[in-house]
């Protein structure tokens, strides 16, 4: 009897009253709360803003990506109509809107895929959405041959990712500025702590710092050491992290340290995300150099092999190949152009309309790099005489307002028309449409020797330098950007630098 007294107050005691099942919590009961535990999906619709931003967000990114495939096949339907003399808008518009149903419905979920419709910090840039949009055209073409389509020519295709990549690409940019302008407008910022021991805090710091436009604020770091004096406000020791994540608000947490004990940033993992904090890793020189690293089978040892970034084989074809298609449809259609430059340098100073700039190329090889001429005759004379103006940081000599640049000059050099021309050493293969930019002599004698393996493949026209910033960033980080160009090469990639060439030319960022 009184053991089963004794039951009943034990069951009585663990069980609640209601019926409901209960669980038994275990003896261990974390402290803080895993912020990422589900809510009711009714109760989390009507409660929570988030929600309602993220169907905003997606809602409005796919109207834009409806818009830009529909202008797509239009416009790559249009051009050929015209070609062929036979234009009618209506049947030109029945056509597109056959078509668009399918085109669109590859484009969002491989969109979806690469994650494009996620956050506005987790979104991937211009290489997935020109790798996705190449993958519809790929999938479509299957299955229009599959499916037992024939076709004259296959021009609706590649014609409408070549639009595609226009418009699609262009309507999220203008969706990305305009959103961070209302975002700076209204102090949005993410919060970030830095993490780390040694001195690469303050230099991701200072890469993060890019003029109050990023949308990331530092608002300082946790030390796994003593204080280092590098100029940031100290949040105090890693010991006291929860802590600090929780009185600064943070919204993530970057790893700034390539040497960060594993032990503790699986700790740190495990307590930002309980936290709903994300958690990011700023990538030392060995991190990226390991993505082509290639396994060496048959070792006592498993060895992976780092192989010179150079262009050989089929990647060199493929290259050379985009080089060439591409150079040789940018002369025929800038052509006009060309020649309303050519005559504007000629008509408005004393000299020859192309300048020759004897530059290395790769392997350190000197050949003439073509440019419209922007100063007046004899300019290189007075270049010792300018030394002590130098702006610019590292081996690069710039002057902002350089008083050898004639007007005409310097509104060619504003927008980067002078470098045209250079889209003939592109046929002539001295250079490739988007690489390393080929330095003068005078900069290249004041390298160091680790910027020298920037030489390893050839100079090109346009590169990450154009499209990160030109001439505001310091030279030792332009020549990071050619190290991280090299190791991530591919054709998706060059496609991106060169689309994204456009509007970094036509805001005029860092050029001078």
């Amino acid at each position: 009897m009184a053991h089963q007294t004794a039951h009943r107050r034990r069951k009585t005691e663990e069980e609640p009253q209601s019926g409901i099942p209960y669980v038994r919590m275990p003896a261990y009961a974390p402290s803080g709360v895993d912020m990422r535990r589900k809510r009711p999906p009714a109760l989390s619709f009507l409660l929570r803003l988030e929600t309602l931003r993220r169907l905003a967000r997606i809602a409005s990114l796919m109207a834009l990506d409806l818009a830009g495939v529909f202008f797509a096949i239009y416009t790559a339907l249009a051009l050929k109509a015209v070609v062929y003399g036979e234009l009618d808008t209506a049947d030109v518009w029945h056509q597109t809107k056959e078509i668009v149903s399918f085109a669109y419905l590859l484009t969002a979920l491989l969109f979806a895929r690469s994650g494009l419709y996620a956050d506005r910090a987790e979104r991937p840039g211009m290489t997935r959405i020109v790798g996705s949009l190449f993958q519809v055209m790929v999938v479509a073409l299957l299955f229009a041959v599959i499916s037992g389509e024939e076709f004259s020519s296959y021009y609706i295709f590649y014609g409408s990712l070549f639009f595609a990549v226009l418009y699609v690409s262009g309507f999220r940019y203008a969706y990305e500025w305009l959103t961070g302008v209302i975002l700076r407008a209204a102090g949005y910022q993410r919060r970030a702590v830095l993490v780390g021991s040694g001195n690469h805090i303050e230099a991701v710091a200072h890469a993060l710092d890019d003029g109050g436009h990023t949308p990331i604020n530092v608002v300082g770091f946790v030390s796994l050491n003593p204080r280092p004096d590098n100029g940031l406000r100290s949040l105090g020791r890693f010991d006291s992290l929860s802590e600090v994540l929780r009185t600064h608000r943070v919204d993530e947490v970057i790893i700034a340290d390539p040497d960060f004990p594993q032990e503790k940033a699986v700790d740190l993992v495990d307590k930002c995300h309980g936290m709903g904090v994300r958690v990011r890793i700023a990538p030392s020189t060995m991190e990226i150099l390991v993505h082509r690293a290639e396994f060496v089978p048959g070792q006592s040892v498993p060895l992976f092999e780092l192989k010179p970034p150079v262009f050989e084989g089929f990647d060199y074809a493929l290259k050379r190949t985009f080089d060439l298609v591409i150079a040789t449809l940018l002369l025929l259609v800038l052509s006009p152009f060309l020649v309303a430059c050519a005559a504007a340098v000629r008509l408005t100073s004393r000299g020859p309309v192309l300048y020759h700039s004897i530059r290395p190329g790769v392997g350190g090889r000197r050949f003439a790099c073509f440019k419209f001429r922007t100063m007046y005759h004899g300019a290189d004379r007075q270049q010792a005489e300018l030394e002590a103006l130098n702006e610019a940081g590292g081996a690069i000599f710039k002057i902002r307002d350089d008083p050898r640049v004639t007007p005409v000059g310097r509104f060619l050099r504003r927008f980067s028309l002078d470098e045209l021309p250079q889209l003939m050493n592109v046929l002539r293969g001295e250079m490739s449409l988007v690489g390393p930019r080929p330095l003068p002599e005078r900069d290249y004698e004041r390298l160091d020797e680790w910027h020298k393996k920037r030489y390893l493949v050839m100079p090109g026209i346009t590169g990450l330098w154009q499209v990160s910033g030109r001439s505001e960033l310091d030279f030792d980080d332009l020549v990071r950007l050619d190290f991280l160009y090299l190791e991530r090469w591919s054709v998706f990639l060059d496609l991106t630098i060169l689309v994204k060439t456009v509007p970094a030319v036509l805001t005029r960022r860092g050029a001078f």
